[in-house]
């Protein structure tokens, strides 16, 4: 990679794990060449500050040749929703977020009057 300004040349192993068209799961290799890395989290906007605060420890570690190595997850959420027959997965998701990307249990703990408290028999 010669600058960042050129990011049609930093290539990675990506994947997916798709069935009928609904992705399950996906992964990747990781980098593990230290500049190549250092350039990733510097086009993300990090400056070199926060890289070394945040990374500095792996970026060291990569500099002994770690090798190559990768995984991959299984969306256990999107799983469900197949199995369950529903298009959304926020059908089979504990706490979704709605559209707005609040959940049910956002302002949790939140105070509680207490006519609430007494209704529950939680305060005389």
């Amino acid at each position: 990679m010669k600058n960042k300004k050129n990011l049609k040349e930093i290539s990675s192993y990506q994947y997916d794990l798709v069935l009928n068209g609904e992705e399950l799961g996906s992964g990747s290799i990781r980098i593990t060449d230290p500049s190549i890395q250092r350039e990733v989290f510097s086009i993300m906007g990090m400056d070199n500050k926060k890289i070394e605060k945040d990374f500095g420890h792996l970026l060291s570690a990569y500099e002994y040749g770690a090798p190559s190595h990768g995984g991959i997850a299984i969306g256990l959420d999107r799983l469900c929703a197949i199995l369950a027959g529903e298009s959304n997965i926020r059908e089979v998701i504990a706490f979704p977020t709605s559209g707005s990307g609040q959940t049910s249990v956002m302002d949790a703990p939140a105070e509680i009057d207490s006519d609430t408290l007494r209704e529950l028999k939680l305060k005389p």
